[in-house]
């Protein structure tokens, strides 16, 4: 190494120790001060530039030649340790520079053919933005996650997990809702936590805690919480720190007695939630028992029996409960499901009737209602939807033919006008002669 190498590398190992070990093993030096006093957190997706270099000053890579800013989820793993610790230490706007030991960069392997082994390496970082992460299925901005602690392993709660959480809501700095709570996810409607809670809390690992960012959608909606004063469409910050739990067993680890029991246990506690007007939380348990049974074979008589009779109720009641939430299209398709089990049930025929009405499809829906009497002589309530549905067609039949008449009538007087164009276009090509002939025509009889 040259005396003029040195030299930029003692300069170069300048810096304070941001390592938690306080070895050495990353120094930072600011070269510009960023704004703000916000730093990213751990799973946070930061945007940077970056200029990478040997001691001796030789390049081996750069954001900024490429032209494009490199991107990554801070705390991950995705980059080398020293960026997850310096870029972590980072405001917005920032540049500094970072000395990498060996182990906290590419270690005795390098990175061939530039990097090579048990180099230190100096990178010149500068933070442009960063933000949480969207733990929400379809990534639809709707719950954003920020890591203040993170936690151990890598399990998360499932649906019917067994959580204790402590959780901190707030609305536009006010704290309005502050608890240590017990209960099994699915549950916490009945809690009067937003549903976007119980999302976030699946997507944590245990001991930690988070700061999540819940839009409407997946708060309170357009109706609000009277009991903790927010307004409609009100985006919420809730903090949550996950200290416990035990997931629910899955499918796959139950043996067909267990899913029958289980099956059974979770049918009452849905059909309480529906008793009290909780429908969307009465869906989550008989969707649990849907998802139990529906794969199930090769089971002896009497099992089959019970599998089938929880697998109709579930489907006939989920079918019931969107019908009362309004999603007509997921009753429709768990009518089907029913009437799959039992093609003459008077409830799945009925309810799948109410759902075609709603969809207004009159037609397809008296068809419904019709089996149903044909079947049940004595449904009261059948025969009447029968009245309703013919009513209902005879006046969309009668729109229609109100509507092709008008439309009819628009077709005749277009194609007058189009044709009373064209004569006025044949007499101004023939100079008036159509005009004189008339005129001397007129003349003739007059004589």
């Amino acid at each position: 190494m040259t005396a003029e190498e040195v030299t930029n590398g003692q300069q170069a190992m300048e810096g304070d120790d941001i390592t938690p070990k306080k070895d050495g093993g990353v120094l930072k030096l600011v070269k510009k001060e960023g704004t703000g006093t916000e730093l990213p957190m751990t799973g946070d997706k930061v945007f940077v530039h970056y200029v990478g270099t040997l001691l001796d000053g030789t390049k081996f890579d750069s954001s900024r030649d490429r032209g494009d800013k490199f991107s990554f989820e801070l705390g991950k793993g995705q980059v080398i340790k020293a960026w997850d610790l310096g870029v972590a230490t980072m405001k917005i706007g920032e540049v500094s520079q970072f000395i990498c030991k060996p182990e906290y960069a590419y270690g005795s392997a390098g990175s061939p053919p530039k990097i090579p082994p048990n180099a230190t390496l100096v990178f010149e970082v500068e933070l442009f933005e960063f933000h949480g992460e969207d733990v929400t299925e379809d990534e639809d901005g709707g719950i954003i996650r920020r890591i203040i602690t993170k936690g151990q392993g890598y399990s998360k709660p499932n649906e019917g997990a067994a959580v204790e959480v402590t959780v901190e809501g707030k609305f536009e700095e006010r704290v309005f809702d502050q608890r240590e709570l017990k209960f099994e996810v699915g549950d916490g409607e009945s809690l009067g936590l937003p549903p976007g809670v119980e999302k976030a809390i699946m997507a944590m690992e245990q001991g930690e805690e988070s700061l999540f960012t819940i839009m409407p959608k997946y708060g309170y909606g357009n109706a609000g919480n009277a009991k903790f004063n927010i307004p409609p469409g009100a985006t919420l910050q809730y903090k949550v720190k996950l200290s416990a739990f035990e997931k629910a067993k899955e499918s796959w680890e139950m043996n067909t007695a267990e899913k029958l029991e289980q099956s059974a246990i979770v049918k009452e506690k849905g059909t309480q939630h529906f008793k009290e007007g909780k429908f969307k939380q009465a869906s989550v348990q008989y969707k649990r028992i849907v998802s139990w049974l529906e794969h199930e074979s090769g089971l002896q008589q009497e099992d089959e029996q019970k599998a089938r009779a929880l697998r109709l109720a579930a489907h006939l009641n989920l079918a019931m409960c969107y019908l009362k939430m309004q999603e007509h299209s997921l009753a429709l398709e768990n009518c089907d499901k029913a009437l799959e089990l039992d093609d003459s049930n008077e409830k799945a025929l009925f309810r799948r009737g109410e759902a075609l009405c709603a969809m207004k499809e009159f037609e397809r829906a008296r068809a419904d209602f019709q089996k149903v009497l044909q079947l049940y002589p004595a449904n009261k309530a059948a025969k009447a939807q029968v009245a309703v549905c013919q009513r209902q067609i005879k006046e969309q039949r009668e729109k229609d033919k109100r509507l092709y008449a008008n439309m009819f009538q628009k077709f005749a007087e277009r194609d007058a006008k189009k044709e009373a164009e064209k004569v006025k276009e044949v007499k101004s090509e023939n100079g008036g002669g159509v005009d004189m002939e008339e005129n001397a025509a007129q003349e003739e009889t007059a004589a």
